[in-house]
């Protein structure tokens, strides 16, 4: 079946537009011309929805196996679609950690089913507590796993890092760090400022990320490899990972798009929705961030989608897990930094910069969306299992129309 989309707006690298039809047929999609529109089926007015290519998120949890009931394979898979995404990298933090070949394909053989792409995250360590090394080597060779990292846990040891470093090597892998020093952090619940004194609440400071990326950087300069950070959220570390650019080092960065949206001023109720990590900080580190958005120090921004189910949330905000969903809202918050932004910075920050860290050749996808679409985030809308977000339950703007992933035309519903 044949199928044009009228008027879709194109935003250009220069962040120039322009208005044009395209035609879905026999499962390609691409620009109307004589030859793909003569036996047209279905015309679909797209007037002000916007095509972009599929987005990639580089940091998404989920729950299975081991705590299917927060998030599934399938579930999670079904939220990508809506959001707009056609691939995901997967974090290893499951029940079993994915570190072995036997893991990852377990992963990769239920995913194939759907039309999103995902990428495994294989943990460096095992069981991702920083001592001993997996099966590195062979989690690339047997199932062509080329990300490692420890997915929401710090690697903190210092020689494992220069270890993983210079076993990536040898076959062009990239370490995503999630960086901080867990004992300079310890017992942190919030970012530590004026405002975690006034609520009485133990601080989770800068310092605790800057000497780790710090360190990190001074291994990576020793050791080599390639090393992606990911959420950065502090001035002096977009500092430093600008100054690490200048110099030749391989590193690359990206933020949770929360963190530009939310400051630890949004916690004088207490809403264990808003307890993520790392935590929401001040404005100063937030005008940092979007400097380094603007300027190309942070490549990418991640949804960091962190499912947790009502009994790990709703709980005195000092007991409560960490995390946030954030897929689903993803397109709403672009649509919330828009004026700051402009569309082609943020396409190119969920689209180009992402394929630029990944060492995988990814398939062709799209996505169509109306940043002025209105829907409701609610439990008939939410595809996720769980709903640990501060926007559940309210009214939105910007929804996915369309997404083209593997060929499929698939109509998004929420």
């Amino acid at each position: 079946m044949s199928i044009l989309f009228k008027g879709l707006r194109i935003i250009n690298p220069d962040g120039s537009e322009e208005s044009t039809d395209y035609v879905f047929d026999n499962r390609e999609f691409s620009e109307k011309s004589s030859s793909n529109s003569s036996h047209v089926n279905q015309e679909i007015n797209a007037s002000g929805w916007i095509l972009s290519p599929g987005w990639i998120d580089l940091r998404c949890s989920m729950g299975e196996p081991g705590h299917e009931y927060k998030e599934s394979i399938e579930s999670l898979a079904e939220c990508l679609v809506v959001s707009g995404f056609s691939t995901a990298v997967i974090l290893p933090n499951t029940d079993p950690v994915i570190q072995s070949k036997g893991d990852v394909d377990y992963v990769l053989n239920r995913s194939k089913r759907y039309t999103p792409e995902f990428l495994i995250q294989g943990a460096a360590t095992k069981d991702t507590n920083g001592e001993n090394l997996t099966e590195i080597l062979d989690m690339h060779h047997q199932s062509g796993v080329s990300i490692f990292g420890e997915g929401i846990k710090p690697l903190a040891n210092g020689d494992r890092y220069m270890k993983i470093l210079q076993y990536l090597q040898k076959f062009d892998g990239v370490l995503f760090d999630h960086a901080y020093d867990p004992l300079l952090a310890i017992y942190g619940q919030m970012h530590e400022g004026e405002c975690s004194t006034m609520l009485g609440m133990k601080g989770f400071p800068n310092l605790a990320e800057d000497v780790a990326i710090q360190r990190n950087l001074e291994i990576i300069r020793y050791a080599g490899g390639r090393v992606h950070f990911q959420t950065l959220n502090t001035a002096k570390g977009v500092n430093l990972i600008r100054q690490a650019k200048a110099e030749g080092l391989n590193v690359t960065a990206d933020v949770s798009i929360y963190q530009l949206l939310f400051d630890d001023g949004e916690l004088v109720d207490f809403d264990p929705n808003l307890k993520v990590l790392p935590p929401f900080r001040g404005s100063a580190d937030r005008a940092a961030l979007i400097e380094g958005i603007k300027d190309g120090t942070i490549d990418a921004l991640v949804s960091n989608h962190q499912p947790e189910d009502r009994d790990s949330k709703f709980m005195e905000f000092d007991l409560a897990n960490f995390g946030m969903v954030g897929l689903q809202t993803f397109l709403p918050a672009l649509v919330l930094l828009e004026k700051e932004l402009g569309w082609s910075l943020l396409i190119e920050k969920i689209t180009a910069g992402p394929t630029r860290i990944l060492p995988h050749e990814l398939n062709q996808s799209w996505t169509i969306f109306d940043p002025e679409g209105d829907w409701s985030y609610n439990e008939k809308s939410n595809k996720s299992l769980s709903s640990n977000s501060p926007w559940y339950g309210k009214e939105l703007k910007g929804l996915v129309k369309y997404v083209i992933q593997k060929g499929e035309l698939i109509e998004v519903n929420v």
